[in-house]
């Protein structure tokens, strides 16, 4: 028991356990319930991912990013895309100087810390392309000059699954850059009747009721410590297994890339941390599995008209999947 005891403290995580916990209670002040949901939010900024949000109008993925935002004192930035806006719209375009007759550069919403894309499937497949690059390597290159995004950077955004009209879905390349895709559903009665109360007694904007507690040092912070979670050698074997039967499965035409493995790798040590925990066990790499996983896999036609969903195919892999001991 004195060793169990030493192995859970080898590595310091009550600074990232605190800042974690002030983030979930100002969160959980205007957002009832979805506690699964933040905590996968809090692992990818963590973990340096970006998020995909599907849900129906109305679930609070909008309101979800500017809490998140809100309560880190970092810059945030809302895009909603439209099927007329230009890839100069969201990345900055250069203007002429008439004073020293150059150009200059004027930085778009997409150049800042916590960036919210609303609908991200609204907007044709040239502005959606125009974030690949910024999704990937966090810079921008415009008219042959490169600037860097600042850490943290996060891109978080929102699409709704029913309404397809004047939508234009995203490519396989551009979902692979999101650590994980996160579907929101209806809350059950218990949970709304709590929203309709908060609502019928709330005075002014919920947004507002949100505190900022950590900072951008505090995140750099987290990420460094991160970097010293156990994950056994065997529990990257583990993962190698896991993906690489998305190649193997009759049910799937196109399997994930080894980007999913790292996106695993990293997703399953920050998700250790914010529970509290110095190494990684094989539940925390099933769990994340399927948000990792269910954006980066198209199943057979086939399988498609049978009914049987991403996610589905996803666990009965995992399930199947030896554990190591």
């Amino acid at each position: 028991m004195e060793n169990q005891e030493s192995f859970e403290n080898r590595v310091d995580l009550t600074n990232l356990k605190a800042g974690v916990a002030q983030i979930r209670e100002q969160i959980g002040k205007v957002i009832v319930g979805q506690k699964q949901m933040v905590d996968l939010i809090i692992t990818a900024v963590l973990a340096d991912g970006h998020i995909l949000l599907e849900g129906v109008p109305g679930v609070a993925k909008t309101l979800v990013a500017k809490l998140v935002a809100r309560s880190m004192d970092v810059d945030f930035s809302r895009v909603q895309f439209t099927p007329d806006l230009m890839p100069s719209d969201v990345l900055g375009t250069s203007v002429f100087n008439m004073k020293t007759t150059e150009f200059d550069f004027k930085k778009g919403p997409i150049f800042s810390n916590l960036v919210l894309i609303d609908e991200i499937n609204r907007a044709p497949a040239k502005t959606q392309a125009a974030l690949f690059e910024v999704m990937e390597e966090r810079q921008v290159t415009v008219d042959g000059n490169t600037y860097q995004m600042e850490s943290p950077y996060l891109v978080l955004a929102t699409q709704n699954p029913v309404e397809q009209e004047g939508t234009y879905r995203l490519p396989e390349a551009q979902l692979d850059r999101f650590l994980f895709k996160i579907e929101i559903g209806y809350p059950d009665v218990s949970d709304e009747k709590e929203i309709l109360l908060r609502a019928a007694n709330r005075k002014g904007d919920q947004v507002e009721e949100v505190s900022p507690v950590i900072k951008a040092k505090d995140i750099a912070a987290y990420k460094e410590t991160l970097k010293e979670i156990i994950i056994d050698e065997k529990l990257l074997g583990y993962i190698a297994e896991i993906v690489g039967n998305t190649r193997q499965d009759q049910s799937i035409y196109l399997g994930a890339s080894p980007r999913a493995s790292l996106a695993l790798l990293n997703g399953s040590r920050a998700f250790a941390a914010i529970q509290g925990r110095d190494f990684v066990t094989p539940e925390d790499i099933q769990f994340l599995a399927t948000h990792v996983l269910k954006h980066r896999i198209i199943l057979t036609p086939e399988k498609e008209m049978e009914g049987i969903s991403a996610e589905e195919v996803i666990q009965q892999l995992v399930a199947k999947t030896e554990v190591p001991r």
